[in-house]
């Protein structure tokens, strides 16, 4: 019997088919980092929307507690039962400057914090736009030292309307008027949440610039 004999055929390319294929990687590499890109914009946007959406709800919050603060502030009076000819024994909290600067200024934290939901909204429709964030942290700081100082006069009226001052000859009233008193310190209370929530307004802001 005969052996048959295998024959080995070399294929070879030519250099012109050797150039038609290199373009193939060439196109392909961009395209894996413009995917890699775009995936990596994706998640960074999904991260602020996020912290948009918290400020959003410190938004929220921050104005039921200044809503609060205001309102507890603007209804403190009290008028004691008992009263002699001339006098009528009665406090309000427009008696002290120091609680109608408290109404003024927590009122005007409440007005801005209302027409800065609008701008949180567009943070979270827009999550890498700049400008809103930048001027919702100037006008946040703004608001904060606003509310800091409202809280911080009206804190030394009701410590000295619950201890007095010996050695100024100040009287603590809060044993006659415990109503005034109970809701003039409930209203500094939430003041100081308010505070306490813009400032965790500004900082989530200014991460969010950071990310950017």
């Amino acid at each position: 019997m005969e052996k048959s004999e295998s024959t080995k055929i070399d294929v070879v390319e030519t250099n012109r088919e050797k150039k038609g294929k290199a373009p193939l990687l060439g196109t392909a590499a961009p395209a894996i980092v413009a995917a890699v890109g775009h995936d990596g914009h994706a998640k960074g946007g999904g991260a602020k929307r996020g912290i948009a959406i918290f400020d959003l709800i410190l938004r929220i919050a921050a104005f039921a507690s200044a809503l609060g603060a205001t309102v507890a502030m603007a209804t403190t009076e009290e008028t004691l039962p008992f009263f002699t000819q001339f006098f009528q024994f009665e406090a309000s909290y427009d008696d002290l400057p120091a609680f109608t600067f408290f109404v003024v200024g927590m009122g005007i934290v409440v007005a801005y914090l209302v027409l800065s939901v609008p701008f949180s909204i567009v943070c979270i429709v827009r999550p890498h736009a700049v400008v809103p964030r930048l001027l919702l942290i100037i006008f946040d700081t703004v608001i904060i030292a606003l509310a800091t100082g409202a809280a911080g006069s009206s804190t030394a009226i009701v410590y000295l309307a619950h201890n007095g001052n010996q050695d100024a000859n100040w009287l603590a009233i809060c044993q006659q008027f415990g109503d005034f008193c109970q809701r003039a310190s409930g209203a500094v209370v939430a003041s100081f949440v308010t505070v306490v929530l813009l400032i965790l307004m500004v900082v989530l802001s200014a991460f969010a610039l950071r990310r950017h």
